[in-house]
């Protein structure tokens, strides 16, 4: 998708070169792929000690390994 943006070029220039890219596109792909994947990461963090995994391994490994519906 094409976009204009109006961004601070010393930050985009500095986030380049921290980063090793040569596209500023790249750049702005790769932040905002971080932004996600922290707000991933924060919303498992929320969740840690709230989901209750109840199993027993020797009934896990039991069970068939073939997956159904692949």
């Amino acid at each position: 998708m094409r976009t204009s943006l109006i961004l601070p070029e010393e930050l985009i220039d500095e986030a380049r070169r921290t980063l090793g890219f040569t596209s500023k596109t790249d750049t702005v792909v790769y932040a905002l792929r971080e932004v996600v994947r922290r707000g991933r990461t924060e919303d498992l963090k929320a969740m840690l000690g709230k989901v209750k995994f109840e199993f027993d391994p020797t009934e896990l490994r039991k069970r068939s390994r073939a997956r159904v519906g692949l």
